[in-house]
């Protein structure tokens, strides 16, 4: 059986899953806007793994007897200055997961969840994945920021994401 505390966490980081899929939809919806199909292409995959993630959580919360309390996901932006300041963004708000992530890790500690915290496990690892998949995506624009047409180099490469 779920502790309290632990399950009003998981749901808690159910809702910033989906936030972060609502918020990558939206970054797709802008890409697309300015017909970088593979940028766009690349967030709405994004998006889709963001909400298997709070499916994960919320089937992890009902195995253990808890219960999901869905709540009002926040409205995401809807504008940036340029692709480069999406993926700035995409970079800077999977650190804020991670810290999350990290978060209910030390809760599930504190609460001697050890189930909990095995299943978070997954979470912390693919957060490495997470992060780094965005920061290469940052590397990449910098390294093509002085060449014409390397925008466009890199929306064909995202075009390929799976």
């Amino acid at each position: 059986m779920i502790g309290k505390k632990m399950e009003v966490a998981l749901n808690e980081q159910i809702n910033a899953e989906l936030y972060s899929s609502y918020l990558y939809l939206s970054m797709s919806a802008y890409l697309e806007s300015l017909n970088l199909r593979g940028f766009a292409h690349w967030m709405r995959v994004q998006a889709r793994e963001e909400e298997g993630h709070a499916l994960k959580i919320y089937d992890h919360i009902i195995e253990r007897g808890g219960r999901v309390t869905l709540g009002a996901v926040e409205a995401p932006p809807t504008e940036w200055d340029s692709p480069l300041a999406v993926f700035e963004q995409v970079a800077s708000h999977e650190q804020k997961v991670t810290g999350l992530i990290n978060e209910l890790v030390d809760l599930a500690t504190s609460e001697n969840d050890h189930a909990t915290r095995s299943f978070l496990q997954w979470f912390v690892d693919e957060q490495v994945e997470e992060e780094d998949s965005a920061n290469q995506v940052l590397e990449k624009f910098r390294l093509v920021a002085a060449a014409p047409g390397g925008l466009f180099m890199i929306d064909r490469e995202l075009a390929e994401r799976k």
